[in-house]
Parts: C-alpha cells; structure tokens; sequence
C-alpha cells in the first residue's frame, strides 16, 4: 500500500507534540493587526497565545486569511515528488473557503501527476473537532487503512464529531459573520452564555442559552455526555482561549461524567484562527459519539 500524508491547516488547532504524535502536517493560514501580518502558527512562535488574546482584550481586532492556492501547491507537491499520497483535511467550508481551493489545486496536479491520489475533505468541523478528525485519520492510517478507505470512513463519520462550546460574548462570532443571525440574540445580556454546537451544515450555531459562567460549564459537560453516547472511542477534546482555569475545572465535570470509561482528556489553546473569531474566555468540548442532525435538512 503507498504511504499517504494527511495535511490540514491551522484552524485544526493541534500542538506540535499531538501533530507529532499523530503524524499531521497543517499549512498555515494567516492574520492581521493593525497593519502587520502574522503567520496563524499552532505553536504560537512570533506572539504568545496569553499576548493574543490580551491584545482582543484591550480591543485589537484581527482579520485572518484563508489559505493561498499557492500553499496547497507548494504543500501537496513536496509530498507527492517524495512518494506520497495526499489526504487534505479542511477547517469547515461554512467557516472558511480554504478547502475550496484544495479543490482547485487538487484537480490542477491530477493532471499534472495522474499518478498521484489526493483526496480533499471538508471536515464540517473547526478547532479541536478538526482536530479530532485528522487524529481519527491518523489511527486508521496506523491500522493499515487506504487513504481510499480513510477518506471514505472520514466522509462518512464526520458529523459524529460533536462540538460543545460556550463563549463570553458572541460579540466576536457575530463580527466575524461567524454565527447564524438568527442565534446572535443569544448574547443580548451580559449574563447569558450561549451553548454553541457545529451543525449539521457545519456552521457555528447557538443552541441554549444559560446564565453564568458555572451554569455554563455544567451544561456543555451534561450535553457532552449526551453527545457520546454508546460510542466506545475514549478521547476528548477540550480547547480553550486562555481561560485555563476554566477549562481545568470543565475537565473535572466532564471526568465525573465520563466515570469508569477511562476516557483520555486532550486540553489545548484555541490557535489564532478558531480565537480571532470566538474570543478570549471560550472553552470548546469535542468527542466522538451521535450523528449531529441540528440544521442537516
């Protein structure tokens, strides 16, 4: 069988020690403040994530960039020149049109290398859910799967990947067009903390509302559970934008909940990306468990 990469991109939000792990490749996006462009790195090298978000803090605003046909080029290509197969897994086309040029680069090398295989996946799914995606394509690839039988299975499990996140304010989604219209009445009040899920379109959508920052910790570790249902795949997610203590004490309820599945707790940042548009404070759970349906017709 040839050997395949999977490539994603920085809104996949996975550290270097888990893409390490895992053995994913992203190619980053970028950003802009004020006038300078940064490059969106998950390792967070030229502005630390605590500045980031102190800066949005102090009113900053950031505006991000998909990534460039050029960069997928230049990424596929180096893999496939070396004896690779490419499995491109994207950020959400609802939140990002990146994937959609994976597309346009995916079919302009077919015809130059009709040889290769490049299969391009929208995942439906941003931040830790991305994540979580490429990680799965990773096991299968580790259990000797095909990229042919990996895309398929991604394809075709990919909604089952469910998020749970709360936010401070939707202030942010809603300036970034991030969050359906429909739902931006959930941060009226200061003292409402929307429960967000990625649908079935996978568009951010705000699903409850609760009062408080507990109440709301609370309520994603219970819908969480829900979410998991009898599946067997013992991994979560948690990504948080510098709110550490917070996330910290969701780990605990979720571990509570989760009691006697001996389920492996992954915590991280949110990468400049999935935080310029969600803000500081929010906390994202993902895990593995019911179809998402919420907005799927």
């Amino acid at each position: 069988m040839k050997k395949y990469v999977i490539i994603t991109d920085s809104c996949c939000d996975l550290n270097a020690e888990m893409r390490a792990r895992y053995g994913v490749e992203y190619v980053p996006m970028h950003f802009n403040c004020e006038g300078k462009e940064y490059v969106a790195d998950l390792d967070w090298k030229e502005l630390s994530a605590q500045d980031f978000y102190d800066m949005m803090r102090a009113g900053k605003r950031f505006l991000t960039a998909q990534v460039t046909a050029a960069q997928y080029t230049e990424a596929f290509e180096k893999y496939i020149l070396e004896g690779y197969d490419v499995l491109s897994i994207s950020c959400s086309s609802a939140l990002s049109a990146s994937v959609k040029v994976s597309y346009a680069v995916r079919d302009e090398l077919k015809e130059k290398y009709p040889e290769a295989k490049i299969y391009c996946i929208d995942a439906l799914n941003a931040c830790a859910g991305l994540g979580m995606i490429c990680v799965m394509a990773s096991e299968l690839r580790a259990q000797g799967k095909s990229i042919e039988e990996t895309a398929a299975w991604i394809e075709e499990n990919k909604l089952k990947v469910n998020q749970e996140c709360t936010v401070e304010s939707l202030a942010y989604l809603k300036k970034a067009g991030r969050v359906s219209a429909a739902s931006a009445f959930f941060g009226g009040l200061l003292s409402v903390k929307p429960i967000i899920i990625s649908d079935a379109k996978g568009q951010n959508f705000a699903l409850e509302k609760v009062k408080g920052r507990q109440t709301s910790l609370e309520r994603v570790a219970d819908r969480t559970f829900a979410d998991y249902g009898d599946s067997t795949y013992q991994k979560i997610f948690i990504a948080h934008a510098d709110c550490e203590n917070d996330a910290e004490k969701l780990k605990e309820l979720l571990l509570t909940r989760f009691a006697g599945k001996n389920m492996e707790v992954t915590m991280g940042y949110i990468g400049p990306i999935v935080g310029a548009t969600v803000g500081p404070g929010t906390l994202g759970v993902y895990v593995y468990g019911n179809e998402v349906t919420v907005n799927k017709e």
